[in-house]
């Protein structure tokens, strides 16, 4: 019997602590880049993190992007010269759309 009631026990904080953690759900971001060719890849950085994507046909999506702001940097092709957004705001399980970035020469 005390057995039982110890194992019934265990149980019940091992499920208890299971309904305790929330489950983050990472969203994105995405955008486009001018010139359709002008770029190699998109960064987002937020403190230590840092991830990235490559551009193709003037698209990026960046996924498991953590809930958080981020600076987003366009990396560009000569002649074009690196752009940036600062602020992008990513929250849990949406994908941000920082619409069209423009490269300058």
């Amino acid at each position: 019997m005390k057995k039982a009631r110890l194992t019934l026990t265990a149980l019940s904080v091992a499920v208890a602590g299971l309904f305790a953690f929330n489950v983050m759900v990472d969203g994105s971001v995405k955008g486009t880049v001018t010139p359709a060719d002008g770029a190699v890849r998109a960064w987002a950085i937020s403190g230590t993190d840092t991830l990235k994507a490559d551009v193709t046909d003037g698209a990026f999506e960046i996924g498991a992007v953590k809930p958080g702001t981020y600076q987003v940097i366009i990396e560009a092709k000569a002649p074009y010269k690196n752009a940036s957004k600062e602020g992008v705001e990513v929250k849990e399980g949406e994908a941000t759309d920082i619409g069209e970035i423009t490269l300058e020469q």
